[in-house]
């Protein structure tokens, strides 16, 4: 939309005195060179070089794109470059205040321009998981008829939040959290560039690691703690940002932890161990340094997974698919909400019933296996499907179990060489306890107790 006064005075104020704009404003890219991260998008001949023009022309046009991440690692980053960069008339509107009406007068302006002036237009549409189908509708004929270039940011999964027929006529572009090196670049530009804080004040060591840890990989994050410490650090006539400094600053106490080091694999271990011994208080403090730490939440989620397995089993069936789902919402939903989802599996997964009779059960065959107690597949359990099968003996005397009482027929399954080993010893805490009568009624009718069949 085309900015009224209130906003071109801003827009003035700001160019004449660029320390009014936020550090993170002020240290926004203006090529897409200068972009930090995400340089699987940015390679030659992609579809955001593209929109800027750098690939030329041709009949085959620049594509809309749907740019899907968490918050802070450059969406709007990337169409404000696109902005700058291309000669084509640049639109920006966010679904949080937009809706149909102002959707349309894009498109008749965008329309009129291309019409009167031979002008493209590029639309940006920030927040578009926040319009309904109807409105994301509205925006079909123009993306269709390549009215506008469409250029549409969002935090939510697409395939959740966006409607098919937008998905189809846009290229979805995936981006990437941006690493502790990212962020460390961005941070060492900020300090010394001149549209940044111009070397005005440095920053410890142990500070650059504690922002990094705070960012959680939103460099938005990063530049906005960065500038509220050197402001902080200024005031106080220091020419360096100290740990003190910002931790006084963010109000966040530098949890001691490294991600990289030693840390890591403690307090991992720990949440793990008190989980094990269900100590749920003891695993939720764990689990609190790893989240205030900046821990990636999907770390922590894969852990829990693997300890519903080790450590619970079939004590607690319900356990894994607790653990599963946690890690399929902190996916969507990422950080600060997903704490919630954490600590949920975090209790469930420590107030089990506990049983490792899972993990001692595998760890004995493939002991077994590795040892070379294979042998050959009985002959009457192996493929019979093919032609021939049947005069090499394969599949010959097999019992079908659906065909006996009891769906268990009394035959061979294990080759010679382990026959007989009984890997799974199932305890009697929780809901295995049930699982221990069925397995020793189970074996009993292979083995024919009770019942006919083949040996």
């Amino acid at each position: 939309m085309e900015p009224d006064l209130f906003t071109a005075a801003a827009e003035e104020r700001q160019e004449k005195d660029p320390s009014s704009s936020p550090l993170a404003v002020r240290m926004r890219p203006c090529t897409l060179d200068e972009v930090v991260g995400q340089q699987h998008l940015l390679k030659r001949g992609s579809p955001l070089r593209r929109l800027v023009g750098e690939s030329g022309g041709g009949p085959a046009g620049p594509s809309s794109v749907l740019l899907w991440g968490p918050p802070g690692i450059g969406k709007t980053t990337l169409a404000y470059v696109v902005s700058q960069a291309t000669q084509k008339r640049f639109v920006e509107l966010s679904a949080i205040t937009a809706g149909v009406k102002e959707v349309r007068t894009v498109i008749d302006g965008a329309r009129r321009a291309s019409g009167g002036y031979g002008k493209e237009t590029v639309l940006f549409l920030d927040e578009i998981h926040r319009f309904s189908k109807a409105q994301q509708d509205s925006l079909l004929p123009a993306v269709e008829n390549r009215w506008v270039t469409l250029i549409a940011a969002t935090t939510e999964n697409p395939y959740f939040s966006i409607i098919s027929p937008l998905l189809s006529r846009s290229l979805l572009l995936t981006l990437e959290s941006l690493t502790d090196e990212d962020l460390r670049s961005l941070l060492h530009r900020a300090l010394t560039e001149e549209r940044g804080l111009g070397a005005a004040v440095t920053l410890q060591k142990e500070a650059e690691a504690h922002l990094l840890r705070i960012s959680g990989g939103d460099a938005r994050r990063a530049l906005t703690a960065l500038e509220a410490a050197a402001g902080a650090a200024m005031a106080k006539s220091e020419t360096e940002i100290s740990l003190e400094t910002v931790e006084e600053t963010v109000d966040r106490a530098a949890v001691k932890y490294d991600r990289d080091g030693d840390q890591h694999y403690d307090v991992a271990s720990a949440l793990i161990k008190s989980i094990r011994g269900s100590d749920v208080d003891a695993a939720l403090h764990y689990l609190a340094r790893m989240i205030e730490a900046g821990e990636d939440p999907r770390f922590i989620a894969r852990r829990l997974m693997i300890s519903a397995s080790e450590d619970i089993g079939l004590a607690d069936p319900t356990a894994l698919p607790t653990a599963v789902a946690a890690a399929q919402a902190v996916a969507m939903i990422g950080f600060p909400e997903a704490a919630l989802t954490l600590s949920h599996a975090t209790i469930a997964l420590a107030l089990a019933p506990k049983s490792n009779a899972a993990t001692t059960a595998i760890t004995a065959a493939r002991a077994d296996v590795r040892a070379g107690l294979v042998g050959p597949v009985p002959p009457h359990i192996r493929d019979g499907h093919y032609q021939g099968a049947a005069k090499l003996g394969h599949a010959q005397g097999y019992v079908y179990p659906h065909d006996v009482p009891g769906a268990i027929a009394a035959q061979q399954y294990a080759p010679d060489a382990v026959h007989g080993k009984h890997y799974y010893e199932p305890t009697r805490y929780g809901a295995e306890a049930r699982y221990a009568d069925v397995v020793e009624k189970v074996r009993g009718r292979l083995a024919g107790e009770g019942a006919e069949g083949r040996q």
